[in-house]
């Protein structure tokens, strides 16, 4: 009886020592990624050029914290999406509505987080200064791919360039919220063929356009060598 009364107590003390482990593992992976949030965070709010340390440390932290609260719906959505999954195994139609549902229940989620994110930025912030967070959220794509429009296709109407920015924009909207790089760059890639399709029925050539762009900057760098 002693025995197995010791057996139980090895083997109960066995199990809390792996909670323990994979505690401290998860806890040292939050702390990590806390670290690696605050350093982005820290990055875009440095640019923003707030003379009060204190207001820049309290926007660093705004956008820290919607990293942080990004990543805590997804991980919630990936864990619910592997239960689904193994729950409804051999019911493929079953799955399909309960992963639809799950969809939908996160897409909420992002769009009340996204509400107060922009609520919180902007009881700190300039209009421009909101603008400059979500740029720096998004790798700068929005003024770099329109920039890159009106450089390659030099007869843009006003019309067109401010249709271009409006989808632009609205790529970036929802880019902010986006759980990755990839997804992130997708969203932009999603917009970027509906404004090709929107420039190509306007009447241009936009593969005869890139290749007229790619000479200009060349002869551009050719002068800038001499």
């Amino acid at each position: 009886m002693k025995r197995v009364y010791l057996l139980l107590t090895l083997m109960l003390s066995g199990i809390v020592g792996v909670f323990a482990q994979n505690n401290a593992i998860a806890d040292n992976e939050k702390t990590a990624y806390l670290k690696v949030i605050t350093q982005r965070a820290d990055k875009i709010a440095a640019v923003l050029n707030i003379s009060d340390v204190a207001k820049q440390e309290k926007v660093r932290d705004i956008i820290r914290d919607q990293y942080n609260s990004l990543n805590d719906i997804y991980t919630e959505r990936d864990a619910n999406v592997k239960a689904i999954k193994e729950a409804n195994s051999a019911d493929k139609v079953a799955a399909e509505a309960a992963l639809k549902e799950e969809a939908t229940k996160t897409d909420d989620k992002l769009a009340k987080l996204h509400k107060k994110y922009l609520s919180k930025l902007s009881s700190k912030l300039t209009a421009e200064q909101v603008d400059q967070v979500k740029n720096g959220m998004t790798y700068n794509v929005l003024p770099i791919t329109y920039k890159a429009y009106q450089e390659q296709i030099l007869t843009l109407t006003e019309d067109q360039k401010k249709q271009i920015f409006t989808w632009l924009t609205e790529a970036r909207e929802h880019a902010i919220d986006a759980e990755s790089s990839d997804k992130k760059h997708a969203w932009f890639g999603k917009y970027k063929g509906r404004i090709n399709n929107y420039l190509s029925a306007a009447g241009y050539d936009l593969k005869k356009e890139g290749q007229e762009w790619e000479k200009r900057r060349k002869a551009t760098a050719k002068q800038k060598g001499n």
